[in-house]
C-alpha cells in the first residue's frame, strides 16, 4: 500500500502530519472527517506554479462544489485563488472566505431567478448556460440598473476518459451550449441590454487521468475565440474547466502531474492566443486535485461478520461517503490501529445504511479486523461531506482540521436536533 507523504505510519498508528489518527478519533468521535490543511497549500502551491510557469496570466478558480468547508476557502482564499460557484449558497460561502466578486464566476445549467439576481447584486461574472438564461439575466440586470459581466459555457462536444456521470463535456450532455451555437450566443449578448461578454467557459469532466483531452479541449476554445473576437468581443478570460483527477488506488492509477498538464495545455492555449492576436487570462477550475488526498474519513469497527463474506460493519456509511456507490469508486482503507500489520484476511467494509448498496470498500486484504479497530477511509476530500445527507435520520459528523501540532473542529457534529428543527408541526395537527 502506498501512501500520500503526509500520511505516516508511526509506532503501528496512522498519522496525518504530525497527528495520530486514533488519538484524534479518540479526542473527536467518529465518524469524522479529518483534513490536513498544510497538504492544502502544498497542492494549491504546486498547482499555481506549474501552470504560472509557462504563462503569468493565470487565475486559479477552486471549484467550491468538491468541499464546501469555510475553513477550506479561507485558505484557498489566502493563497489567491478565486472560486467556481454552482449555487447562491456556494456564491455567499465564497464572498464569506475573502474571494473578491471579480475572481468568482457563477456556472450552472438551471437557475433560478434569484440565483440570477444574486450575482448581479454582488457583481459577479455569470457563466450563461442557454439563450433563454442570457435573457434572464438581461432582464434582471435592467431592473437593477445594473451590468453584468458574462461568459457563455461551450459544449465541445468531447468524450473524456471518465465515469459517464461525470463527463461534463459529452455532446450528449447537460451542460453548455454547443460549438456550433456559439457565435450565435455571443451575438445575441452584443445585442442584449446591460449584458457584456467577457469570457467564454468549458468543463470537460472530472476524474480525468490523461492531459490529452484537457490539450484539446483548449484547441477547441482558443479557435472559438477567435472567431468570437472577430464580432469585435474583448475576451477577458478563457476558462477551461478543470477535472484533473488523483490516483485513488496508487497501485494502479496513473495520474498526470500538474506540469504535465501545464506541459500539453498551455503551449496549445499560447499558439492560439498567439495566431489571433488576443491575450486573455486563463482560468482553471481545479478542485479534486487541491482537496482529495488532503482528507481521511475515520470510522470504528461496530462488528464484524462471516456470512457468504467476511463483513466489516462500521459507523459511516454512504450518508457520509456516497462516492463508491453512486460512482463505484475506489478508496483505500486502512487499519488505522494497526497500520503496520501484514493483510490476514478478505473483508467488504460496510455502512450502517439501510441499503445494500452501502459499501464502502469490497474485497479487501486487511489485518485481521476485530470491533472497535479504527478505519480509515482515504482521499476524502473532495466529495466527501459535501456529498453527504442525513438519510436514515442519522446526524451529519465532524469536520477537523489539523495545521502542525494543532486542530480543531471546522465543523461541528450534528444531532437528532438538528434534524428535527427544520421539521414544522402542521396545523391540523394541533386540532
Amino acid at each position: 500500500m502506498r501512501l500520500p507523504d503526509h500520511l505516516t505510519i508511526r509506532n503501528g498508528h496512522l498519522h496525518i502530519g504530525q497527528h495520530d489518527m486514533v488519538e484524534l478519533a479518540a479526542q473527536y468521535g467518529t465518524p469524522c472527517y479529518i483534513s490536513d490543511e498544510e497538504r492544502i497549500r502544498q497542492n494549491f502551491l504546486r498547482y499555481n506554479s506549474a501552470l504560472r510557469e509557462h504563462y503569468g496570466a493565470v487565475q486559479l478558480l477552486y471549484a467550491a462544489k468538491a468541499n464546501g468547508n469555510l475553513s477550506v476557502m479561507r485558505v484557498l482564499a489566502k493563497l489567491g485563488a478565486g472560486a467556481d460557484v454552482f449555487s447562491s449558497g456556494e456564491l455567499h460561502l465564497a464572498l464569506l472566505a475573502g474571494m473578491p466578486p471579480e475572481k468568482l464566476l457563477f456556472n450552472g445549467s438551471s437557475k433560478s431567478r434569484e440565483d440570477l439576481e444574486l450575482a448581479v447584486e454582488k457583481g459577479v461574472r455569470v457563466s450563461v448556460d442557454s439563450f433563454d438564461e442570457l435573457k434572464q439575466l438581461s432582464d434582471v440586470s435592467k431592473e437593477k440598473g445594473r451590468e453584468v459581466e458574462i461568459s457563455f459555457r461551450v459544449n465541445p462536444a468531447l468524450e473524456v476518459p471518465t465515469h459517464p456521470k461525470i463527463a461534463t463535456g459529452l455532446a450528449t450532455s447537460k451542460f453548455g451550449i454547443p460549438a456550433g451555437q456559439i457565435l450565435d450566443a455571443y451575438k445575441a449578448a452584443i445585442e442584449a441590454d446591460n449584458v457584456t461578454p467577457v469570457g467564454m467557459h468549458c468543463h470537460i469532466g472530472s476524474q480525468i487521468l490523461e492531459v490529452a483531452p484537457f490539450a484539446k479541449a483548449a484547441e477547441v476554445m482558443v479557435d472559438l475565440a477567435g472567431q468570437i473576437s472577430d464580432l469585435g468581443v474583448r475576451l477577458a478570460f478563457i476558462d477551461i474547466g478543470g477535472g484533473l483527477g488523483i490516483p485513488y488506488n496508487r497501485e494502479t492509477d496513473k495520474m498526470p502531474t500538474p506540469e504535465e498538464y501545464a506541459k500539453a495545455v498551455i503551449p496549445v492555449f499560447l499558439k492560439g492566443i498567439e495566431k489571433y492576436g488576443i491575450k486573455p487570462q486563463l482560468w482553471v477550475e481545479p478542485g479534486r486535485y487541491l482537496l482529495g488526498d488532503t482528507t481521511v474519513l475515520l470510522t470504528k469497527v461496530n462488528s464484524v461478520k462471516k456470512a457468504h463474506k467476511n463483513f466489516v460493519n462500521v459507523d459511516a456509511g454512504f450518508n457520509l461517503l456516497l462516492r463508491p456507490a453512486m460512482y463505484d469508486s475506489y478508496h483505500e482503507v486502512v487499519v488505522a490501529n494497526r497500520a503496520d500489520e501484514e493483510p490476514g484476511e478478505t473483508y467488504t467494509v460496510t455502512g450502517p445504511i439501510c441499503e445494500t448498496g452501502d459499501i464502502i470498500a469490497a474485497d479487501r486484504k486487511l489485518p485481521v479486523v476485530f470491533d472497535d479497530d479504527l478505519i480509515a477511509v482515504l482521499d476524502c476530500g473532495a466529495y466527501g461531506y459535501s456529498m453527504s445527507s442525513q438519510y436514515n435520520s442519522r446526524p451529519r459528523c465532524a469536520e477537523v482540521m489539523v495545521k502542525a501540532e494543532k486542530s480543531a473542529p471546522m465543523r461541528r457534529k450534528e444531532s437528532v436536533i438538528d434534524i428535527i428543527n427544520t421539521m414544522q408541526k402542521l396545523p391540523w395537527h394541533e386540532e
